[in-house]
């Protein structure tokens, strides 16, 4: 790999303020990468909006490099409660931040995908062949198919247009800088608030969603970030691939694994009124390290630990 790959490339990168950009961002940074980035507020470009989006790009000018990480996205409840929005607002953003970035030239588009736009019920490990193979999730199903509509617009524009556009199926993420809002959370950083909370407060019993029997793979966004960084570098093929650690825990032993390492002794009690969700998320991630050498560094246990540390001194003020 070249050490100046980056140097003097213009990259624009969307919701490059949210909990991935900042660490892709970070991540360019800590390799001495020189790029010329382009981040902005949503507040000051709308990518639902095509006269917004059409705005940011004379605004870039010709750009090399598209890392598309923006997205209305949030936990199992969030989705649940707003289908449509999620569905719309995210279509919207792909196909209009995609329709202009061809339109204007740009090298390569990197589009960030999810592990929501596999079926339901599909074999364990997903492997991206089987990405087709029946419908998502019931919950997750308008956020799955909405990014999912991403990778067609790729392909059929990388065949018509001869367009470099790649697709990545992103595993959950978690790590410092996540989301901890009570009512959109992802799993591991509501129950991380959960049982901080609990201890600090002396409860006894915390509520958990679900039965605790569904399994999920998680990945350390630090991670995440470097493989997008290196995918961006050297992949550009029209199959998409998956990112993720490749191991995978049940909720509830994951419930159990964060108690501890929080210090709450306490007892769990699972809500079983509450949706599961996907019974089962494992990816095959063979493809992203034959094709650009990624793998997963950090364990459970380490993210887990520094996501923790970091969310009390966030908490704290320090």
């Amino acid at each position: 790999m070249k050490t100046n790959f980056w140097h003097g490339k213009k990259v624009l990168i969307t919701g490059g303020h949210g909990f991935l950009g900042k660490h892709v961002i970070s991540c360019l940074g800590r390799k001495g990468k020189t790029a010329e980035l382009f981040v902005f507020h949503k507040r000051e470009f709308d990518l639902r909006i095509e006269s917004d989006v059409k705005k940011l790009f004379r605004h870039c000018g010709k750009i090399d490099f598209v890392i598309h990480l923006a997205g209305d996205v949030g936990g199992i409840g969030y989705n649940r409660k707003l289908p449509g929005d999620v569905f719309y607002n995210n279509l919207m953003m792909n196909t209009l931040l995609m329709e202009y970035s061809k339109l204007n030239g740009t090298g390569k588009f990197v589009g960030i995908g999810t592990v929501c736009s596999y079926p339901k019920l599909a074999s364990i490990p997903f492997k991206e062949e089987d990405l087709w193979s029946g419908y998502p999730e019931e919950t997750n199903a308008s956020y799955g198919l909405a990014k999912k509509m991403m990778l067609v617009q790729g392909q059929a524009y990388r065949k018509q247009f001869n367009f470099n556009a790649i697709h990545l199926l992103m595993i959950n993420l978690y790590g410092p800088g996540d989301n901890f809002d009570v009512e959109n959370s992802h799993v591991i950083s509501g129950l991380i608030r959960k049982f901080d909370e609990a201890k600090l407060k002396g409860f006894k019993e915390v509520t958990a969603w679900g039965t605790g029997k569904a399994t999920r793979e998680f990945l350390y966004v630090e991670d995440a970030a470097e493989a997008i960084i290196a995918a961006a570098e050297r992949y550009d093929k029209p199959e998409p691939v998956n990112i993720g650690s490749g191991i995978e825990i049940s909720i509830r032993d994951l419930a159990d694994l964060i108690a501890e390492l929080s210090g709450f002794s306490g007892n769990i009690k699972w809500d079983s009124s509450k949706p599961d969700g996907q019974p089962r998320r494992r990816l095959d991630v063979y493809s992203a390290e034959r094709e650009f050498g990624f793998r997963a560094k950090t364990s459970l246990e380490e993210g887990l630990e520094k996501t923790i540390e970091w969310y009390r001194k966030k908490k704290g003020g320090e």
